[in-house]
C-alpha cells in the first residue's frame, strides 16, 4: 500500500491492518523457528554421521593392526618350524603325515590291531 491509500483508511481499518500485519509476523516467528529446529536437528546428524565415519576408520585401523599381528605370528610360528606354506597349500609335514596314516591302517588288519603277514 501506497502513503496515499493508508491515508485514506479510517482507524478501525488501521487496526485491522495492524492485527494483521501481528498475526503473519508471529506466523513467520513460528516457521523460522521450526526450520531452525530442522537445521539444528540436521547439523547433529552430519556431526553423528561423521563421528560413526570417523569410528568405522578407527576400527578399521585396529582390524588392519590385528591381521598384521595375526600374520606375524603365523609367519613366526613357521619360521621355527621350518615350514614355508602358501596360501591354500597344505603343510608338507601335514600330507606326510596323512600318507603314513592311511598306510598304517592298509597294513593293520582289520579288527586284529596288528600287521598283516
Amino acid at each position: 500500500m501506497t502513503d496515499k491509500e493508508l491515508k485514506k483508511l479510517t482507524r478501525l481499518q488501521l487496526l485491522e491492518l495492524l492485527v494483521e500485519q501481528g498475526k503473519e509476523l508471529e506466523r513467520q516467528r513460528a516457521r523460522a523457528e521450526r526450520a531452525e529446529k530442522k537445521l539444528r536437528e540436521r547439523n547433529v546428524l552430519i556431526g553423528e554421521a561423521g563421528s560413526i565415519a570417523e569410528a568405522a576408520l578407527r576400527i578399521q585401523g585396529v582390524f588392519e593392526a590385528a591381521q598384521a599381528a595375526a600374520d606375524q605370528y603365523l609367519d613366526s610360528v613357521r619360521g621355527m618350524s621350518g615350514i614355508v606354506v602358501q596360501k591354500g597349500e597344505r603343510v608338507p609335514e601335514q600330507r606326510n603325515h596323512d600318507e603314513e596314516e592311511e598306510n598304517g591302517e592298509k597294513k593293520m588288519g582289520k579288527g586284529t590291531g596288528s600287521p598283516e603277514p
